[in-house]
C-alpha cells in the first residue's frame, strides 16, 4: 500500500491542475453548456449540503480502510457529486431518480454538489482519511486517476459484490477492469468522458476530419488545428495514432509523441492548445478541427449542424468518473445499494437523459429509447460495440512519471 505524504507538486504538475480547474475537465460542470442551473444548493431529504467546515481538524491515528456498517440501524447515506451530474425535475425542486430510490428503500439520501475539481476536492478530504476519520461522505464520485490514488493509499472500502448484482452484472464491458481497480473492486463508473475528433465541415470545404495524423499533416488545416490542454487526452490520442496502446506505451513513446506535436507546433499547422474553450472557435469556424469531449460535442451538434465528429480508426481515449466508498464511511452497505440501482437499465437511462455523458450500463438502449430516440442511437452517450471497441484507457502514471510528463508537456503547449 502506498504510505501517505503530504503532496508535493512540481511547477508543472501545479500549471496542469490550474489548467484544468479554469478550462479543461475541471472546469466543466457537467451538463454546464446544455443547461444553466442554479442547482448548486439542492438536497434530497430535506437535508443540507455537506460543507468541509464544520469537520475537526485530523490528528493522525492508526485504523484499517473499513469501519463498522451502521446502514441497517441508520437508514441514510451522504453522497457527494458534481454539479448537474444527477437528473432534476423540470419544475427544478426534485431529484426523481433518488427520491424513487428512497420510497423504494426507506434510505434517504444526502446528496451535495460539493465537487468542482479533483485537486480540490482531495484537498478537503485528505486531513480526515489521513487520520483515519470519517469523511461525513459515504460515496464520492471522482475522476479515474484519484479513483486510482484513493485506492492506492487504502483510503477506499472494497465493495461487497452481493450488494451489487445489477451493477456486476450490467457493467459495460469497456470498463470493467480499469488497471488501476481490476475487475472494479472498489469502484463503479458514474458516466464514462470520451475523447474524439470534431470539425467544422464548413470551415474545412466540405472535406471530413477522421485521424489526428490528417490534423497534424493536412495543409489545408494550417492554422486551424486544436489540441486539448489536457497532458492525457493530446498524447493518448496521438499515441493511437501512432499504432502505440496508452495503457502499455514507454518514456521513449512519450517522448516521440511530443516531439510529433511539436513539429505541427513549429510549422504553426496547430492554433492552439485549449480547454473546453475550443467550443466557440469551432462553432465559428476559426478552429476547422480540434480533439474535443463528447458531452460537448453533443451540445455543439444541437446549436449547429456543420459540427460533426469521427471516431479515429486508430481509436479514442475514455476516462471515466467513479463511485467511490470512503474509508471509515458510516453507511457503505447503503452506499452500495445506491450504486447497485443506479445499474438498473431504466433508472440508469432517466440518468443518461439528462446529463449526456457516456452511460456504463449495458442494456440500457431500450429503456432510453422510450425517453428519447434520438439520445438512445447517440453513440456518444451509448456506444456500439464497434465504438466501445475502439476506447483505450490512458495508463496510471507514478509519481514520478506523471512530473517528468508533465514538465515536457507544458512544455510543448507553452504553459
Amino acid at each position: 500500500m502506498e504510505q501517505y505524504e503530504p503532496d508535493s507538486l512540481s511547477a508543472a504538475q501545479a500549471a496542469a491542475m490550474r489548467r484544468s480547474a479554469t478550462s479543461g475537465r475541471g472546469a466543466l460542470t457537467r451538463r454546464s453548456l446544455l443547461r444553466a442551473s442554479g442547482m448548486g444548493a439542492l438536497a434530497v431529504g430535506g437535508l443540507g449540503t455537506l460543507s468541509a467546515c464544520g469537520i475537526p481538524p485530523a490528528k493522525r491515528e492508526g485504523g484499517a480502510a473499513a469501519s463498522d456498517d451502521h446502514s441497517a440501524k441508520e437508514k441514510r447515506l451522504s453522497f457527494s457529486n458534481w454539479t448537474e451530474y444527477m437528473d432534476v425535475s423540470e419544475d427544478e425542486k426534485s431529484r426523481p431518480t433518488l427520491e424513487a430510490f428512497t420510497r423504494r428503500t426507506g434510505i434517504t439520501v444526502k446528496y451535495t454538489e460539493d465537487i468542482n475539481d479533483n485537486v480540490e476536492f482531495f484537498g478537503k478530504i485528505k486531513p480526515q482519511l489521513a487520520a483515519g476519520q470519517d469523511t461525513g461522505r459515504d460515496l464520492i464520485c471522482v475522476t479515474d486517476w484519484l479513483a486510482a490514488r484513493l485506492i492506492r493509499l487504502g483510503w477506499a472500502q472494497k465493495l461487497d459484490p452481493a450488494n451489487l448484482p445489477h451493477a456486476f452484472a450490467n457493467l459495460s464491458p469497456q470498463f470493467r477492469s480499469p488497471d488501476w481497480d481490476p475487475g472494479r473492486a472498489y469502484s463503479y463508473p458514474w458516466t464514462g468522458i470520451s475523447t474524439v475528433i470534431a470539425y467544422n465541415s464548413k470551415a474545412t470545404g466540405g472535406k471530413k476530419v477522421d485521424s489526428v495524423s490528417q490534423m497534424l499533416e493536412d495543409p489545408s488545416l494550417k492554422g486551424k488545428v486544436g489540441f486539448l490542454s489536457e497532458m492525457r487526452d493530446s498524447i493518448g490520442m496521438t499515441l493511437l495514432d501512432s499504432g502505440k496502446d496508452p495503457g502499455k506505451f514507454s518514456d521513449d513513446d512519450f517522448d516521440a509523441t511530443v516531439a510529433r506535436i511539436q513539429k505541427a507546433v513549429d510549422k504553426k499547422q496547430i492554433r492552439r492548445f485549449t480547454g473546453n474553450d475550443y467550443t466557440s472557435d469551432l462553432s465559428k469556424g476559426d478552429l476547422a478541427a480540434c480533439l474535443a469531449w463528447a458531452g460537448d460535442v453533443i451540445q455543439l451538434q444541437a446549436d449547429n449542424p456543420d459540427i460533426k465528429f469521427v471516431i479515429p480508426e486508430a481509436g479514442y481515449i475514455t476516462s471515466s468518473d467513479n463511485l467511490l466508498v470512503p474509508a471509515k464511511a458510516r453507511h457503505k452497505t447503503n452506499a452500495e445499494k445506491l450504486i447497485d440501482y443506479y445499474y438498473e437499465p431504466p433508472v440508469a437511462a432517466e440518468l443518461a437523459a439528462y446529463i449526456n455523458y457516456v452511460c456504463p450500463v449495458e442494456g440500457v438502449r431500450e429503456e432510453l429509447a422510450k425517453i428519447d430516440e434520438s439520445m438512445a442511437s447517440n453513440t456518444l452517450i451509448l456506444p456500439d460495440k464497434a465504438m466501445a471497441a475502439k476506447s483505450r484507457a490512458f495508463r496510471s502514471l507514478t509519481g514520478k512519471e506523471e512530473t517528468a510528463y508533465e514538465e515536457k508537456f507544458a512544455k510543448l503547449i507553452g504553459a
